[in-house]
């Protein structure tokens, strides 16, 4: 088929390289013209394993072509998605400035029937918008498709191949039929293509990710009742996921959920129903104990130290220029998204009190630079981080920090303190070594 994404940014890009992947023509626009530029280059401007690869691929067969052309895009196209952002207003509520912008200008560009397809993640009720911003520039016949993408990073190539379920929302059987047929070679296991209405499309996407976000949140209130209990967090979500009915799944206490989902997607559900007159006071509360999730991490070093001084910190400064490593910048392993990402919450924290931030991320310092500039020391190895070091405060769970040199590590540190933001390490173990160390949950 003939495919158009407009949009390449994360949601845009896996998108439209995945269905070149499958056979189809795809044009992917944009209106940055400098993001356009480094794409034909060869140089993407987003972190996502294999993505670099399928795109260098894709373009060398020519079924995968970019362009600042919407003229371009739309005219040649059967399908067009459009995959731009939906940025967070201040009263939460997700703005569509950009998603009706790309409506006006497919129909402005359309030389015949074509299905428009909301890849986006819009409030529900945004596909009739779409279908009044498409058909006030263009008389020609066209349908509109909700087609909500359930894309995790760092694990997206993969989500998209082999997905759990399609979901397309439709109100034409000829549109569906459309996306049916782009789809199949993606369910070929046997997972469902559900074809229903445009609006609970719409809906499935957000109350997809509210109930996600829902399960992080329960557990990580559970770790808080844990640790003041007595109680070790680690036992009970065993006992806890065993249970069909629950499962393991966004099922580990942690720092909170951040990234360009979760937060976004439950605050503009909750501004939704509250325009139709819910209280969605479920979802109020999941988005309260996540930003106060937050600031477990940081309230447990500031207490650590304020009982282990013999002296006086400078006022205001609690932590009197002690030297505090990070490990783990980006919201989740595999990525270098820090957008909500709970380490700049935990990190001004520690900036704040004082402390000489080190920090080490795989592949975020970057993103990371942009926010704290100067003000943090980035090194380029984790052990680096770790010298004259305090304490260190693991935030995010990649991989090459499970397994770490601890007696290395001690040898590196002034201080052997751990702050397990994760709960990565077996704190028995870690005591006989010699570590003072502090998890979630866990006393």
């Amino acid at each position: 088929m003939k495919i158009s994404v407009i949009g390449t940014g994360y949601v845009g890009l896996v998108t439209g390289t995945c269905l070149a992947e499958s056979g189809n023509h795809v044009i992917c626009m944009d209106i940055d013209g400098n993001k356009i530029d480094l794409l034909k280059s060869g140089t993407v401007p987003i972190y996502e394993p294999g993505l670099e690869e399928l795109i260098k691929m894709n373009v060398a067969q020519k079924r995968l072509l970019f362009t600042t052309d919407m003229a371009l895009a739309v005219k040649s196209s059967d399908i067009i998605f459009i995959a731009v952002g939906t940025p967070p207003g201040e009263d939460g509520s997700a703005d569509l400035k950009h998603v009706l912008a790309a409506g006006r200008e497919i129909g402005k560009h359309m030389n015949g029937y074509k299905v428009v397809v909301n890849k986006s993640t819009v409030p529900v009720g945004t596909g009739e918008k779409v279908r009044a911003a498409v058909a006030s520039k263009t008389r020609l016949a066209f349908d509109v498709v909700s087609n909500p993408e359930f894309l995790k990073e760092g694990a997206a190539i993969d989500d998209f191949m082999k997905p759990d379920r399609v979901v397309i929302g439709a109100d034409s059987p000829r549109a569906a039929e459309l996306m049916k047929d782009l789809y199949a070679p993606f369910v070929r296991t046997g997972k469902p293509i559900l074809i229903m209405d445009i609006k609970s499309a719409e809906m499935t996407k957000y109350a997809s990710n509210a109930m996600l976000a829902t399960k992080i949140s329960f557990i990580n209130e559970m770790a808080n009742i844990c640790a003041s209990l007595g109680a070790d967090i680690d036992s009970v979500r065993k006992g806890m996921g065993h249970d069909r009915r629950i499962g393991f799944e966004f099922l580990f206490p942690g720092v909170g959920y951040g990234g360009s989902c979760f937060p976004k997607d439950v605050k503009a559900l909750v501004q939704t129903a509250k325009e139709h007159h819910v209280d969605a006071k479920v979802l109020k509360a999941v988005e309260a104990v996540n930003e106060r999730q937050k600031n477990v991490l940081p309230d447990l070093i500031l207490g650590h130290f304020h009982g282990a001084s013999k002296k006086a910190a400078p006022p205001g400064k609690p932590l009197g220029k002690k030297t505090i490593a990070v490990w783990g910048l980006s919201f989740k392993p595999r990525t270098d998204d820090m957008r909500e990402a709970p380490s700049v919450v935990i990190i001004n924290r520690l900036l704040r009190a004082g402390a000489i931030v080190q920090a080490h991320d795989p592949v975020a310092i970057g993103e990371a630079r942009k926010i704290f500039r100067n003000r943090v020391v980035f090194t380029t190895d984790c052990y680096e981080a770790l010298h004259g070091a305090d304490a260190l405060v693991v935030v995010t769970e990649w991989n090459e920090f499970r397994t770490p040199d601890f007696r290395k590590m001690k040898r590196l540190m002034h201080k052997p303190v751990i702050f397990d933001g994760r709960n990565l390490y077996n704190q028995e173990e870690l005591r006989k070594l010699g570590y003072t160390y502090y998890g979630m949950g866990r006393t």
